[in-house]
């Protein structure tokens, strides 16, 4: 194995060797302590996080926070069993402690000998200094000041902003993997996200609004190129539009999705359902459909993980696997489903770098990076000019989705009727109903506009929450079930 203590990216990659004294041999012992009761495979994975949180209410801080957290989770995969355990002490006997109990957990007749380390070449998709962005370091003052700007300034948009809440969170987290199959690998990863939300009242008309960014980066990315400003007036000026909204109509009718932020719609109700582990146990609407057509020829969806700055994107995923870009509906048809090792291993398909975790408290499973829709050929005004009467939903909040069937409710924190080709008047309370493959089979046109969105996106399966990033042109939909009170 490349000494890690002298690899050309060794200054971050010597974190667990010198601050918690871990070696070679260690690993190697407790990989073959893992597969002690037999096995077919053993990793290691390895975490510390440094972390800052600061939370402002009516301009008093309400919460703050700085900690740092390490440990080790140590899996075996026995055919389809999982034995897993987890330790907060990186001390050698601890280690070893958990590999044993991981061992007996997974215990199967097939076993594996450890391997020697190889190292493979990694991309570099969000430099960090030497020394690391430090989350705790001076003090709380500079990210207490953003988020009080924040809140100065969504206060000043309107006096019909009541209440401001405003937070901001910070984290360095570092990974070291080592495996039975020789993979290891390492990875030093910041994360920062500010977030605004405001109430506005008129009479006894009481809305909200809210805004957020983020991305993996530091403090400075507030400093240097996103504006707390901004993102206060972006929330504010939400919550005001609502102020004047009616009710939203109900029915069937023609859809127009905006560009970024509503590309959760894709994640939720179609990219969830192309995650390799409800494939395998055939619980997703689109287990078995490898070939077929599943949304209109315009639509091709993409997860990339490999997307400089970005809140989903990972040098390496949490099974030492590099990232990539996967095409999973290219088209229209369906091309293939996000895999980590395990789904990889028992379908017989490869590995997409899929493999994510929480922390080291939680197994890996197939998860999504940046999961978007590509730009097609049409402008996003003949797009909103084709439509007769509908809705154009520009900005989403909560939704839920039946991953076995594709059915999903999501809820439009901003939306507008379209008029004879032209905006309107905002709508409130509306809601999108319908069935993930078969809502894409409607999409007539899509626009050259592909954003991303701003950097805020947290996903959650079986419990466990990663980091994600979202996007999407404009697209029309044909036909789509709008809920409202209006007509």
């Amino acid at each position: 194995m490349t000494n890690p203590a002298t690899s050309p990216r060794a200054s971050h990659k010597r974190y667990f060797f010198d601050k918690f004294a871990i070696t070679e041999r260690l690993l190697e012992r407790c990989l073959g302590e893992a597969l002690s009761a037999g096995g077919d495979y053993a990793d290691l994975y390895f975490e510390s996080v440094t972390a800052t949180a600061l939370g402002v209410d009516e301009q008093i801080v309400k919460s703050a926070s700085q900690g740092t957290s390490a440990g080790c989770g140590i899996r075996v995969l026995s055919g389809e069993r999982t034995g897993y355990a987890y330790t907060d002490n990186l001390n050698p006997e601890r280690l070893l402690h958990a590999a044993r109990t991981a061992a007996l957990i997974a215990s199967g007749p097939a076993t594996q000998t450890v391997q020697g380390f190889v190292e493979a070449p990694a991309a570099d998709l969000y430099p960090v200094p030497l020394g690391g962005f430090d989350p705790t370091s001076q003090g709380l003052a500079a990210r207490l000041e953003l988020i009080l700007r924040a809140d100065r300034a969504a206060r000043a948009f309107d006096p019909r902003i009541v209440q401001v809440r405003a937070s901001y969170s910070e984290e360095l987290r570092r990974i070291l993997i080592a495996a039975s199959d020789g993979a290891f690998a390492s990875d030093t990863q910041p994360l920062c996200r500010l977030n605004v939300f405001v109430i506005a009242k008129q009479d006894a008309i009481t809305t909200k609004g809210s805004a957020g960014c983020g991305g993996r980066a530091g403090l400075d990315l507030f400093i240097n190129s996103k504006s707390p400003e901004n993102l206060a007036r972006e929330a504010a000026r939400g919550a005001i539009l609502q102020l004047g909204a009616v009710a939203a109509p109900a029915g069937e009718m023609q859809v127009v999705l905006g560009p970024g932020w509503p590309g959760i719609l894709l994640h939720e109700a179609v990219g969830h359902g192309l995650e390799a582990d409800f494939n395998r146990k055939k619980t997703s609407a689109f287990a078995g459909l490898i070939g077929q057509s599943v949304a209109s020829p315009k639509v091709t969806v993409v997860d990339n993980g490999t997307m400089p700055g970005r809140r989903g994107s990972l040098n390496v995923d949490d099974e030492g696997s590099a990232t990539q870009e996967t095409v999973l509906i290219e088209g229209g048809v369906l091309k293939g489903y996000l895999t980590d090792k395990l789904s990889a291993r028992l379908t017989g398909a490869a590995n997409t770098g899929s493999g994510r975790r929480e922390s080291y408290q939680c197994i890996p499973m197939p998860r999504m990076t940046n999961t978007y829709m590509l730009a097609g050929d049409d402008a996003p005004e003949d797009i909103l000019r084709s439509v007769k009467r509908g809705l154009y939903a520009v900005n989403f909040g909560g939704g839920q989705v039946d991953i076995t069937n594709g059915k999903f409710v999501f809820s439009a924190s901003e939306a507008y009727l379209i008029e004879d080709g032209k905006i309107t008047a905002p709508v409130r309370d509306a809601t999108l109903i319908g069935n993930g493959p078969e809502a894409l089979k409607y999409v007539s046109m899509v626009g050259h506009d592909l954003k991303l969105d701003e950097g805020i996106g947290t996903c959650g399966k079986d419990g466990q929450s990663v980091p994600v990033g979202v996007g999407m042109p404009t697209i029309k939909l044909d036909k789509m079930t709008v809920g409202g009170t209006g007509r």
